[in-house]
């Protein structure tokens, strides 16, 4: 098959597809990554071929910060209209089209309009069998119908998207500023609206089963297996520390595209320090300068391969952001989240509820907070029993080869 792959250029949002893409190379289909130019280097650097279309951009979150950033900090805060429906399950049809009408001002219409022109022109000239497509890159479903080819989402968290989607149109008819969007341009390209260019003809979801958030909606489990980028491992990773490793890493968002943390590490790093472990925290430069007293428990680093470090740790600090979670997860370490925008609070919580993880949500963050959990987690060996049962489970998960013959069978039936 041809299979091209469609997201907009943040590394986040691309990285979950890496392994998927390497399966379907490796089983001897074709595969092609495209989105803006300026992002070839991280989709080469991946081992994939890049193919750059429409105009460059700076993506949408350093845009929305520069140009709004009281609202930037605003939005950063949960999930927003509509998809907090997903999780709360209120809201009435008028709402969650208002939160439609803005969300696509504000975030889809952003990433998508840049790609839509160039991604439309080369999938009818180099003729994809699939398309598969990050959650939000509709210019990938816009694609796909205008070139013939079949077509899926590759989701990189709980599926907020499809769940949102699934009540918005159980609450009944009326105005939807996303199907007319997106009927706009069948429209100009010469097909009729379906459901399925929201939501796709099927979802591959790496979210393990206790975790998920389940749709109706046609879906492939697939085994997360992590890709952070390019990187080796430092020499002290190579050997056992000899007391317990507790990792801290609150990802890349907060400070590439926000104000930075919403918690102090340097109150953590203090409240930690007298605990018996080695407490590892990757920091990047502007929040390592924060630190101006490092504990002679800590160590702290600039970048370290998250599945090199998490396996040799016996706790996890961190954001609750889906890729950090999912790769803890999966070495079944238990895990300790200060959770702030979108996804992170719900997916937080429904690591609490499944017992492999402690959540600390806006004020009650502190150090001394901190301290105490991680050290109920260090404790008590339910948490680590419940987090190695969960890695059981995403280890039982079809892996990213498994699933290349669903994606395979999906192609042959739709051509039957």
């Amino acid at each position: 098959m041809r299979v091209l792959l469609t997201t907009y250029p943040e590394k986040t949002i691309f990285q979950p597809m890496v392994t998927l893409a390497w399966a379907l190379r490796t089983a001897g289909h074709e595969v092609r990554v495209a989105t803006q130019p300026g992002f070839e280097d991280v989709i080469t650097g991946a081992g994939l071929t890049a193919v750059p279309v429409g105009r460059r951009g700076v993506g949408n979150w350093r845009r929305l910060t520069e140009a709004y950033p009281d609202l930037a900090e605003a939005e950063r805060v949960g999930l927003p209209s509509p998809y907090d429906a997903a999780v709360s399950g209120v809201g009435t049809r008028e709402e969650m089209a208002s939160g439609y009408a803005s969300i696509l001002e504000l975030w889809h219409k952003q990433n998508n309009f840049p790609l839509v022109t160039g991604l439309v022109e080369f999938a009818r000239a180099w003729q994809p069998d699939l398309v598969i497509w990050e959650p939000t890159t509709y210019a990938g479903a816009i694609a796909a119908a205008a070139c013939g080819a079949a077509h899926g989402r590759l989701l990189w968290s709980i599926d907020v998207f499809g769940a949102a989607r699934e009540r918005f149109r159980a609450l009944g008819p009326g105005p939807d500023p996303l199907a007319g969007w997106i009927a706009g341009y069948g429209r100009k390209y010469g097909f009729a609206f379906a459901e399925e260019l929201i939501t796709g003809q099927f979802t591959i979801d790496p979210v393990p089963e206790p975790i998920r958030l389940d749709t109706r909606l046609p879906t492939l489990p697939v085994q997360y297996v992590p890709y952070g980028g390019a990187a080796g491992v430092p020499d002290w990773l190579k050997r056992r520390s000899d007391r317990p490793r507790i990792g801290l890493t609150l990802g890349t968002t907060a400070t590439e595209h926000f104000g930075g943390y919403t918690v102090s590490v340097p109150d953590i790093l203090a409240a930690l320090s007298d605990v018996d472990a080695e407490i590892v925290a990757t920091l990047p430069d502007a929040e390592a300068a924060k630190v101006t007293e490092v504990p002679a428990n800590a160590r702290i680093v600039p970048y370290v391969p998250l599945h090199a470090l998490v396996p040799t740790c016996a706790a996890v600090i961190n954001h609750a952001g889906p890729g950090t979670y999912l790769t803890t997860a999966r070495y079944g370490v238990p895990q300790l989240a200060v959770p702030w925008e979108f996804d992170e609070p719900e997916l937080a919580r429904r690591a609490t509820v499944h017992g492999s993880a402690l959540t600390l949500t806006g004020s009650e963050v502190s150090g001394k907070a901190v301290r105490a959990n991680v050290l109920r987690l260090l404790s008590e060996p339910s948490f680590t029993t419940r987090a190695r049962e969960l890695a059981a489970r995403m280890a039982a998960t079809p892996s990213p080869n498994d699933v290349v013959q669903a994606l395979e069978d999906h192609v042959a039936r739709r051509n039957a």
